[in-house]
């Protein structure tokens, strides 16, 4: 296996190995799925403006930092020692700090006004606790922001799981807006969707471009340009056709 490793990082921040089990920035082959996780980030910073935030199995910590920018405060929580060390070296603000902790005991009741968990109920044993655990942590009008993988979109064709080692449960829309609400009295589902040129792209491939890159042997050097230049820009998020989302964003609260 082809070993990835973060390129160009501050001098004293040890860079991570992108393993499969969460993405990176500042990995070129890795930027399609970077910017699709950043995508969700950025349209939640815009909403949680002055607000105290958790963010929960934060990993390189990238999307505390955009969250950051807006909230009033932000900690970055994960169980990981490498990704903690990474993320409280590369990312210093004032009011942004990091802790090690397990999401499904860190925090204490009523501590925030947001929770934000992206691309990772898909990996826990016991998603309905967790997401109990979210909502005691929560202050009156606080929101949980809950996001993951759309296993008719991710997972081949017919099957119930994509071939993810790390992944213990992927969802359909209306499975996974089930399990919110079985906590959450209010929630709502958006779908994260191609837009721009990854629309085009998702066209061209209906039309043969797999089979025509592959004839005019341009395969390397087309995505060796056009995977680096995808941006959030090429995503977007809507409640509408949710079986053909790459993901599901809950909104709840």
């Amino acid at each position: 296996m082809t070993a990835y490793v973060q390129e160009n990082q501050p001098p004293g921040v040890p860079p991570l190995e992108l393993t499969g089990e969460r993405t990176l920035p500042d990995v070129p082959a890795e930027n399609y799925w970077f910017q699709r996780h950043l995508a969700v980030y950025e349209w939640i910073s815009a909403r949680v403006i002055g607000r105290r935030v958790i963010d929960m199995a934060c990993g390189e910590g990238y999307g505390s930092e955009v969250i950051s920018r807006t909230a009033a405060s932000v900690v970055g929580v994960d169980a990981n020692p490498d990704a903690h060390e990474h993320a409280a070296l590369r990312y210093p603000r004032q009011n942004l700090r990091f802790e090690r902790g397990m999401v499904e005991t860190y925090g204490e009741p009523e501590s925030c006004d947001a929770v934000v968990f992206l691309q990772t109920i898909e990996h826990v044993q016991e998603p309905a606790a967790v997401l109990e655990r979210f909502r005691a942590l929560l202050a009156p009008g606080g929101v949980a922001y809950v996001s993951t993988p759309n296993v008719l979109t991710l997972a081949p064709a017919g099957a119930e799981k994509s071939g993810n080692p790390w992944h213990i449960r992927e969802y359909r829309a209306r499975e996974f807006e089930a399990l919110c609400r079985s906590v959450f009295p209010s929630v709502e589902l958006l779908g994260l969707f191609h837009a721009r040129k990854l629309r085009l792209h998702e066209i061209a491939l209906r039309l043969g471009w797999d089979s025509l890159h592959a004839r005019l042997g341009i395969t390397e050097r087309f995505y060796a340009r056009f995977t680096p230049a995808i941006s959030t820009r090429d995503f977007a998020l809507r409640t509408s056709e949710l079986d053909r989302a790459l993901d599901f964003l809950a909104v709840c609260r």
